[in-house]
This record gives structure tokens, sequence and C-alpha cells, in this order.
């Protein structure tokens, strides 16, 4: 059995206002920690087709993005990986089209890891700017939180920041 790799991949246009969303997700993740061992952090990006080999290598997945379902902006979104295909955003950026040509690529080729979710927040704008609306950026924490919880929900959790110095 070989040891997880936890891809935390963030997606966006930080140039299109909310489409950011993923990106500063990111960062926000960044920040924190400590992060089950074997897991990474990966700025996607606009990257397109490229992600496939980093989607690929990955035993868990969470896509961190700018999600529309309809709801209310600043909602934070957490869909399974049934739903990613079919429920992401369609937007203005060019990674969205090509994310879902890259998901069912990986899943028609038998590599879209098992364990794979999105974790985002509904956005109020996407429009050219380099800022997240307040609703989204007030809420960056919370999304932060549903990546945890849906980490944990994996049984991938975090060791305690005194355990990893030995205390």
């Amino acid at each position: 059995m070989t040891a997880p790799r936890i891809v935390l991949l963030g997606l966006g246009n930080p140039l299109m206002g909310d489409d950011g969303t993923g990106l500063a997700l990111l960062g926000r993740l960044a920040e924190g920690g400590p992060w089950p061992p074997g897991t990474v952090l990966v700025d996607g990006g606009t990257w397109g087709m490229s992600l496939l080999p980093v989607i690929e290598e990955a035993t868990h997945l969470v896509l961190l993005d700018a999600v529309r379902t309809g709801a209310a902006p600043g909602t934070v979104v957490v869909l399974g990986r049934d739903e990613l295909p079919r429920a992401l955003a369609h937007k203005l950026s060019p990674h969205q089209i090509d994310l879902k040509e890259v998901l069912a690529l990986a899943e028609l080729r038998g590599t879209l890891p098992a364990h794979a979710a999105a974790v985002g927040i509904e956005p109020e704008r996407v429009d050219w700017g380099t800022e997240l609306s307040a609703c989204v950026a007030a809420r960056l924490d919370e999304a932060a939180e549903a990546v945890r919880r849906t980490l944990e929900s994996w049984g991938a959790s975090a060791v305690p920041a005194e355990a990893a110095r030995g205390a």
C-alpha cells in the first residue's frame, strides 16, 4: 500500500474577482495547519489539461474553487466526487471547461481518486478585479474548516502540532 498523497488544488483566476476564490482559499490553508502527512497544496490557477498528472497522482483530492450552485453569494459549498464533473460553475475563466474535461478524462482512465471533493464558495461577482467580494472573503475560514472536515471524513486527520514536534 502506498502512502497517501492528499492534494489540495486551488483553482481560479485572481484577476476575475470571486473567480480567485480557490486560490485565496489555498492561501488561507497554507497559513493553517498542521495537515495530514503526504498533503501538498497546489496552485492550479488556470492550468487546464496540465493538471491531469496532479489529479492522477493523488489518492485524495480536494478542489478549491468558486462554485456556482444557485445558492446565495458567500455560501460555502461542498460537492462530493459524483457531483464534480457536472456541478462546477460555468465561468469566464479558461480553467473551467478544461477542468471538466480533466476530471472526465481521469474518470475514463480510472485514475480519478476515490476520495475527491470540491470545497468552494458561491461567488457574488466574476468580473475584472483583483479583490474578492466582501461576502466571499468573509467565508474563507468557514471554507477552510469544510476542507478539514472533508479530510477527516476520509480518515485523513492532521497530526497535532505537539505530536509532530515530539512533545
